[in-house]
């Protein structure tokens, strides 16, 4: 891969790059790329908090002015205009547009962040599609639910990003209740929310999908499976996720499907992070996201995949030619990986400290954790990403090890992770 010696310095600026800053800035420095960061008017309330990541060559603030945002960005040198995180995503496209530099189609902008024209583009593409209503009033939910979709039927913000406020409601009461608290609750950029998204529950294996574009050629970088608990109130969490291999026949399968996908939401640069359902009609989108997926660890990535989106995306920049030389499917299997996402069944837990960590740094197969909240801090029980408190690494080539390991993870957790002290 090319380094800062094989090529002029090029000026990239990432729009919301809260959380993925400190990953991007590494790679992209060792590529010769300078980093100037945009935030967004409302960029993600809960990654905001989090301390900036420092090495960025300027921050410029938008305020609402496209053509001056733009301007800045132009005063300062900038080649490429990349979305980090999903807030970005229709800035970065209206910045890349008046740039014009690399970006998406613009004839359908809000698809690739508002969910129900999302599922609109599809249906004009001919991409299979969940049956999907947005509506303020409850009633006419309920009343599709009753004659159209059947229960359970999943409500969310029609933005919604991070399983914020996602639930699956079995009842015209439960219905009720849920569009009532997504109607006043904002949503994870702090924006009210208008509407109410309803699909059909799609049954089956959930999947993501992280490619890299250029020009409208799509490449793999990963395909994992998605295990998600549903808890007694219907809210949905991430529990575990597994990557396929590459000529898996389902991962062949989503993967040509999620590049459908991409094409019809006109996704042609850059990252992005497609979320699939196998039903038994087939393949079917949950959503789209046009940026980076989210809580990479590059180096374990590149360890067991043999590339990441980050590295590619900085290839894409430096080196557009080797990067389009790089097969359609661009990543292997070479170690098997169980990425844990840690869950607090406590109303009244707190932040693990790193005593009663130690005990999960103990498994074989432990290599990498994060957690989100400083040791000793109150959590809040988990509902959501945002509530969940970190996430763990498990590698190894024996699958059973891997299975004891997370296993013995969740007996950690409901022992002491989230006690006081260690018992």
């Amino acid at each position: 891969m090319p380094t800062s010696s094989s090529a002029p310095t090029k000026r990239v600026a990432f729009v919301d790059a809260f959380a993925m800053g400190r990953l991007l800035m590494p790679v992209m420095n060792r590529l010769g790329i300078e980093c100037v960061h945009v935030q967004s008017p409302h960029p993600d309330v809960h990654l905001v908090r989090l301390p900036f990541p420092e090495g960025f060559v300027a921050d410029v603030r938008h305020r609402g002015d496209v053509p001056a945002t733009a301007s800045a960005l132009r005063e300062l040198g900038v080649d490429f205009v990349i979305s980090s995180g999903e807030s970005g995503v229709e800035l970065t496209d209206r910045l890349a547009a008046e740039l014009g530099t690399p970006g998406n189609g613009m004839s359908r902008p809000t698809s690739r962040r508002n969910k129900y024209d999302m599922v609109l583009a599809l249906r004009a593409a001919g991409v299979e599609s969940a049956a999907t209503i947005v509506s303020a009033d409850a009633d006419e939910i309920i009343k599709w639910a009753e004659t159209t979709a059947g229960y359970p039927v999943v409500l969310k913000p029609v933005s919604s990003c991070g399983t914020d406020n996602v639930v699956a409601c079995s009842s015209a009461d439960q219905v009720r209740a849920v569009h009532e608290k997504i109607m006043t609750t904002p949503d994870r950029h702090g924006l009210p929310n208008t509407v109410v998204l309803a699909q059909e529950f799609l049954d089956g294996d959930e999947y993501f999908v992280n490619t890299v574009s250029r020009d409208g050629r799509h490449h793999t970088v990963e395909v994992w499976r998605y295990y998600k608990t549903r808890l007694p109130g219907g809210n949905i969490i991430y529990d575990y996720n597994e990557p396929l291999a590459p000529d898996d026949p389902v991962a062949k399968r989503v993967e040509a499907y999620a590049h459908q996908v991409l094409d019809a939401l006109e996704v042609r640069n850059w990252a992005s992070h497609t979320e699939v359902m196998m039903t038994a009609r087939g393949p079917v989108l949950v959503e789209c996201a046009a940026r980076f997926g989210g809580g990479q660890v590059p180096e374990i990535a590149r360890r067991c995949l043999g590339t990441n989106q980050i590295e590619l995306v900085g290839l894409s920049v430096v080196d557009p030619d080797a990067f389009d030389r790089l097969p359609t499917t661009a990543y292997q299997l070479l170690e098997r990986l169980r990425y844990v996402h840690l869950i607090n069944p406590s109303d009244h837990g707190v932040a693990p400290s790193d005593e009663a960590m130690a005990a999960v740094r103990a498994l074989p197969s432990y290599v990498h954790a994060v957690t989100t909240h400083p040791a000793g801090d109150p959590l809040p029980r988990t509902v959501d990403v945002a509530t969940q408190p970190g996430y763990v690494i498990l590698i190894s080539e024996d699958p059973e090890q891997l299975r004891a390991d997370y296993r013995r993870l969740r007996e950690i957790e409901r022992d002491h992770l989230y006690a006081d002290s260690p018992r």
